[in-house]
């Protein structure tokens, strides 16, 4: 085999809540990371040198590239010289808290993985994953996960949600480390953890637990974001949160009429994807 293509989903977190700071720098987290429709693709393709190319000149114009690092450190680890040419289609915005370039860089590992017959099992590539960042590890293998740690402890929860989830993307790239920065070294509070305990999650178990910790700093600087949240909820969101450290904000609907009439009023400004599932459900 000499060329292979994969498809590179998107996440949002239903929930993030921090812990505390650890000694090495990182912080501890919970968070449910929920895998989307939307995703990127990747083609990887056997080459004399490694090329990278992507329809978006803003991938090929970033200082620094997952899909590369990547490349470069599965050549450390297998002390082989990989050579390979890889294209990116992009859909998943950047900078948005989907997991766009984590999920990238996880689809890497795995495609050279077996494309170089590197014969590395996931535990391998979950350590491997975690050098490129907290929550690469997730997207080898993205279903619906409780993470905590870093993001790299996963525990698969019962999670399958039938309702229309609708994304807004306002086009605010947000850096990672300018929102944890701003978090402090307050303790806070555990309040997904009793959800894995659970056999099955509503939405209302939802309702009583997901919030996200970055919304008041965030919403504090970027005061556009805390208004597509009140926005969802007017056009009868059930649920809205920002997902990761933001851009992107998500709100779940009862149905797919709402969800329809909410991205019709927010796509003429911002990016939207609506997430619906085949088995299309509705709340009683």
């Amino acid at each position: 085999m000499d060329k292979i293509t994969l498809t590179s989903p998107a996440k949002i977190n239903i929930g993030l809540n921090v812990i505390g700071k650890r000694d090495d720098g990182f912080h501890n987290l919970e968070t449910i990371f929920y895998p989307l429709l939307l995703s990127d693709k990747i083609i990887f393709q056997k080459a004399d040198k490694t090329i990278f190319k992507s329809n978006s000149d803003e991938i090929e114009n970033l200082d620094s590239n997952l899909i590369l690092d990547a490349v470069a450190l599965l050549n450390e680890k297998a002390k082989k010289n990989i050579n390979v040419q890889i294209f990116l289609e992009k859909n998943i915005p950047i900078g948005a808290g989907l997991g766009g370039g984590s999920s990238n860089a996880a689809v890497t590992l795995k495609a050279l993985n077996q494309l170089f017959n590197l014969k590395f099992n996931y535990n391998v590539l979950s350590e491997i994953a975690l050098e490129l960042g907290s929550d690469v590890p997730y997207f080898l293998n993205p279903v619906p996960c409780f993470a905590s740690s870093r993001g790299e402890y996963l525990t698969s929860i019962n999670l399958s949600l039938s309702y229309p989830i609708l994304i807004v993307n306002p086009g605010i790239n947000i850096s990672t480390k300018w929102a944890f920065d701003r978090l402090g070294i307050k303790q806070y509070e555990r309040k997904l953890s009793k959800l894995i305990k659970m056999e099955s999650i509503t939405l209302e178990d939802i309702k009583i637990s997901a919030s996200n910790d970055f919304e008041e700093i965030v919403f504090k600087e970027y005061p556009e974001i805390k208004s597509i949240k009140e926005e969802l909820y007017t056009f009868g969101a059930e649920i809205s949160l920002m997902t990761g450290t933001g851009s992107s904000v998500f709100g779940i609907f009862s149905n797919l009429q709402k969800a329809r009439r909410a991205q019709d009023e927010f796509e003429n400004n911002y990016f939207t994807f609506l997430n619906f599932p085949l088995d299309r459900g509705s709340i009683t």
